[in-house]
């Protein structure tokens, strides 16, 4: 019978096969690359809240991860150069790239300013934020002027903003195309609709993936390892690879937030191991 401590050696073991990720982020494969993902595995950064960046790079290091949403709690909007210079490079030694910003929440012009201006001051070229929806015009305003991506990030039930990808998708799709959606699977399934299914519908518009599973297709359900939710991860991954998405899928994991690192080693090590499982078995949707 399998345990939780049998299942983590053997999650964990996965991770030690696996190669670091390629420092270009969405870049065109070589013939010998031909045989990996498009998409990337990451963390988002709300997944470390209680811990340092030093913990948090720690973590990442323990399951093999390379790539980090960045929040404000590790670097504060008011960072002077010197203090991202100095960020970016512990983040190298630690071999992790920090790929974007958020999700922020932005209820002005000028929160949308402010977060515009420190995306560009952190070197990356997408934002995850929540803004209110009658400052939509003014965010196509400012993703031409500063040539970035804009993920609007859902929340499921809980929030009447943003609730699902299609409230998301309706409000924008005549707007910019570089405004688009952070799909985070687990809320999107929490509202009751199908993550498969919205990821193939809205796959042009995904610039982030929020990587988790839930109890329930409900209000009520919680975010729990990634194999043991009502996701259908395998049938996810597939989806990935049949739209080729090609960007990150950050694991957001909110259990045991305190205390998360088994969590996440089990989640990073079924996600791999599914990846691993189903290039093997030529998996189709």
């Amino acid at each position: 019978m399998t345990n939780r401590r049998s299942f983590l050696k053997n999650a964990m073991g996965t991770i030690a096969l696996a190669s670091p990720a390629a420092a270009s982020f969405g870049a065109s494969q070589t013939n010998a690359q031909a045989n990996e993902d498009l998409f990337k595995l990451g963390i988002a950064g709300y997944s470390f809240v209680h811990f340092k960046l030093d913990q948090a790079l720690e973590m990442m290091k323990k399951v093999d991860v390379h790539y980090l949403c960045i929040k404000d709690f590790h670097l504060p909007f008011n960072s002077t150069a010197e203090q991202i210079v100095t960020f970016h490079e512990t983040l190298k030694k630690s071999g992790v790239t920090g790929y974007a910003v958020g999700p922020i929440y932005m209820k002005t012009t000028q929160e949308i300013d402010n977060g515009f201006d420190y995306a560009r001051r952190v070197g990356v070229k997408l934002i995850v934020g929540v803004p209110n929806e009658d400052l939509l015009p003014y965010i196509d305003k400012k993703v031409k002027e500063y040539d970035m991506r804009y993920a609007i990030h859902i929340h499921g039930p809980d929030i009447k903003l943003w609730p699902n990808a299609s409230s998301v998708i309706d409000a924008v799709k005549n707007l910019d195309p570089r405004i688009g959606l952070c799909f985070d699977m687990g809320h999107d399934m929490r509202f009751g609709d199908d993550p498969i299914a919205d990821l193939e519908k809205y796959n042009k518009r995904i610039f982030d993936i929020h990587l988790k599973n839930v109890t329930a297709a409900s209000k009520e359900g919680k975010t729990c390892e990634l194999g043991r939710g009502v996701i259908d991860v395998p049938a996810f991954v597939a989806m990935l690879r049949k739209v080729k998405y090609d960007g990150c899928c950050s694991l957001e994991y909110e259990k045991d937030m305190k205390d998360p690192l088994a969590g996440i080693a089990e989640s990073v090590g079924y996600f791999k191991g599914v990846c691993e499982a189903s290039k093997k078995g030529k998996r189709k949707v």
